[in-house]
């Protein structure tokens, strides 16, 4: 045999005629090769050589024809792979590296890797796998229903606001930026809040006409108190009146007219009394503590006048069109001129109504107004009618105090905790006062607050970036729609309108940081900061003028 072939066992044996023989060796033979020596001999004569003669046939001479050829393929191919894998090699060397080691990127793995719990195994509970780490590492706190990395999203942004609205040392770009410090400042400073007490909203009350609750009173103004209750400070005792887009022409603001009222967060409080018992009692306490804190003399005369008004709210809670009626907007669309609405509630004196409250834009009969609650509005307008003109006051002044009380001392933040124990079950934790004012400062003066918070924290990167993922995903949505077979034309036409209408509202509005523009804004408003109530009040007043500008005119997407 062949060197070269020496693995493949055989053994030889001599023929009479002298010439060699050659076969395949069993399983059994092969085992005896490995224990017999080169040259050695079985005892049956047959003897196993290894090494050929000198004048053997060389290795290649012996293949057939299909065998080299498969030779010669095989080397092409390895040579073919190896010039694969060096162009591979060369390519990759002078690529840089995809791994993204960026501080964010760190960052945010750090952050994926802490929040897991390795200890779990994916298969058998993925969810605490995912996030048992980040469940450990952020127990829950007291006085919180939930909480999650938004929560702790915004105690840090807080912590920063914070931090902005007490520098007045840094040189502000505008005077809407130092409006909201003022604004801040007035509702820290609780020193002036403990001594003013409950005599800002008394004051209020006495300009408006006066509270049973507090003293005699004896008037006929329903309408004019209406009008002033709900222009000036928000409220909504017997439906709500708001600029918002047409949701049938999303080209222009219009007024709008739905059912409102209500002091508990669900009609379903006042209609299953026996259920709710617990709950409107605690209510009722509630609201017996502000009239005594207010003035009342007599605590079984106010709590009598405030039962009066709870039963008053219990009839609006059993005319008002529970949810899960108002989900089809088909339905409950209603457009009308504002001349029509003394047709739907007569009880209500509509045209000094709506001028009043939409001062100083002129309005005439011929006004749109899309009314939600149409069957409501005509109930509403049928239990004023019927109802008691001093209970009728009583219970608008009642929704003033309700929405104005806790920017008054203690007392009332006090009277309003424990009604949240009541409904809610567990006791609220005392939260810090400069959270609480920094959350009135953000819904009140936002976009001043948000010029601050951008020039000293935002990343305008960070801005593109997420600017040019929400474009890539509109653009794959859009492209997906010419695939999909089940859309027939018209609708995958509507669909690509819808769209291209999409506006993208991505960081921050551009004009925060123009302080000239910013300026604009709150041009009209004023903020001492010694008078937080006051400055709430003005805000209340500012802010429906702002909106009353905005009737008639396309959607401003920035504000």
């Amino acid at each position: 045999l062949q060197p070269g072939w020496a693995d493949v066992p055989a053994k030889a044996s001599l023929a009479p005629s002298g010439m060699s023989t050659y076969r395949r060796a069993t399983l059994d033979e092969e085992d005896l090769v490995d224990s017999i020596g080169e040259g050695e001999v079985y005892p049956n004569g047959i003897q196993v050589n290894f090494r050929g003669s000198g004048n053997s046939r060389s290795c290649w001479t012996e293949r057939t024809h299909i065998e080299k050829r498969l030779l010669v393929l095989i080397v092409v191919l390895a040579l073919s792979l190896l010039a694969c894998v060096l162009a591979l090699g060369f390519q990759y060397r002078d690529r840089p590296s995809k791994s993204c080691l960026t501080e964010a990127c760190i960052s945010v793995t750090s952050s994926i890797l802490s929040s897991l719990d390795q200890s779990v195994s994916p298969c058998e509970d993925f969810f605490k796998y995912a996030c048992g780490g980040w469940m450990k590492g952020n127990p829950m706190p007291d006085g919180h229903s939930r909480w999650g990395t938004f929560n702790n999203l915004w105690e840090h942004n807080q912590a920063i606001m914070k931090h902005l609205l007490e520098n007045t040392t840094s040189n502000m770009s505008s005077e809407a930026e130092r409006k909201a410090q003022r604004y801040y400042q007035s509702c820290m400073n609780e020193t002036k809040i403990e001594e003013l007490k409950a005599k800002p909203l008394m004051e209020l009350i006495e300009k408006l006409g006066g509270w049973n609750i507090t003293g005699p009173w004896d008037k006929d103004n329903f309408n004019k108190t209406l009008q002033e209750v709900m222009a000036y400070y928000h409220t909504s005792p017997f439906f709500s009146v708001y600029v918002n887009a047409d949701s049938k022409n999303s080209n222009s603001n219009v007024i709008q007219v739905d059912q409102s009222g209500l002091g508990l967060p669900s009609r379903d409080y006042y209609l299953n009394k026996t259920e709710n018992e617990k709950v409107l009692t605690g209510y009722l306490n509630y609201m017996v503590r502000l009239g005594m804190l207010l003035g009342g003399a007599d605590e079984e005369a106010t709590r009598q006048q405030m039962q009066q008004i709870l039963d008053f709210e219990t009839a609006l809670a059993n005319i008002t069109i529970p949810q899960e009626k108002r989900r089809d907007e088909e339905v409950i669309y209603h457009k009308v001129t504002a001349g029509e609405l003394k047709n739907l509630a007569p009880a209500i004196n509509w045209m000094p109504f709506l001028t009043t409250v939409f001062y100083p834009v002129e309005l005439n009969e011929s006004e749109p107004v899309v009314v939600y609650a149409k069957e409501y509005l005509e109930q509403v307008s049928s239990l004023i009618q019927a109802t008691d003109r001093c209970l009728l006051n009583n219970y608008m002044i009642w929704n003033l105090v309700r929405k104005t009380s806790s920017f008054l001392d203690q007392r009332f933040q006090d009277a309003e905790e424990k009604l949240m124990e009541v409904m809610y079950g567990t006791k609220k934790t005392c939260l810090p006062r400069w959270k609480f004012c920094v959350s009135d400062t953000d819904n009140s003066l936002g976009f001043a607050l948000g010029a601050m918070f951008v020039k000293a924290t935002f990343a305008e990167d960070s801005k593109k970036i997420a600017e040019e993922m929400i474009t890539e995903i509109k653009t794959a949505f859009e492209e997906s729609l010419a695939t999909l077979q089940w859309m027939d034309e018209e609708t995958r036409k509507s669909a690509k309108e819808k769209a291209d209408a999409i506006y993208d509202m991505i960081g921050y509005p551009k004009f925060i940081l123009d302080p000239k523009e910013l300026d604009k804004v709150f041009h009209d408003y004023e903020a001492v900061s010694s008078l937080y109530f006051e400055n709430v009040m003005q805000f209340y007043n500012f802010s429906a003028r702002v909106a009353a500008d905005q009737l008639r005119k396309p959607p401003n997407r920035d504000q």
